[in-house]
């Protein structure tokens, strides 16, 4: 073999081992974070975790800092999108008074979820993370009540999952708060 094949050959392999095991050192970083908060914080769940956080491209190579960050974005994306899907519902004429309500109440819920995250942002981005605690506690907390208005009346939710995912997200950011507070990444 010719010493530049075998050169080529070599840095090939070579270069594909390298991508290879950071790969996988960045998944390990997501399974690790996630496996420490879910141990953390009952509210974690960890397939939920590593799978929200690995759907996110910048996420393979993200640092704590940044998967925090990463899992603030999620919630606004999911915010966003379910009280979308709470308008659409509500134009649904078929839902009975008690339902019609709540999915308004869900509705006003999310819509003051919105600035709540839009704050969580800026005061993670400027590291004042008992202000982004606060603000993510909010989020999910109105998650928390928009499901809890259903339950009390005895009826089932069109939004158990989407509440969910919420509340699981929240609890993420949370989690990546609260070790960054006190220095435990």
């Amino acid at each position: 073999m010719k010493p530049f094949l075998f050169f080529s050959i070599f840095s090939l392999l070579f270069l594909t081992f390298l991508i290879a095991s950071q790969s996988v050192t960045a998944q390990n970083s997501i399974y690790q974070t996630c496996k420490t908060f879910a141990q953390n914080d009952p509210n974690v769940n960890y397939n939920f975790c590593t799978t929200s956080l690995q759907a996110y491209p910048a996420s393979q190579n993200a640092t704590l800092q940044e998967l925090g960050m990463i899992s603030i974005r999620l919630i606004r994306y999911n915010i966003t999108d379910t009280r979308f899907y709470i308008k659409n519902l509500i134009k649904n004429k078929k839902w009975d008074s008690y339902t019609q309500q709540s999915l308004s109440d869900c509705f006003e819920l999310f819509s003051d979820a919105i600035p709540s995250v839009k704050k969580a942002m800026k005061y993670y981005n400027k590291k004042l993370y008992g202000d982004a605690d606060v603000q993510l506690s909010a989020v999910m907390d109105d998650a928390t009540t928009c499901e809890d208005g259903f339950n009390e009346g005895g009826v089932v939710s069109p939004l158990t999952k989407r509440t969910g995912d919420a509340f699981q997200l929240s609890a993420i950011a949370l989690s990546a708060v609260r070790m960054l507070q006190t220095g435990s990444n």
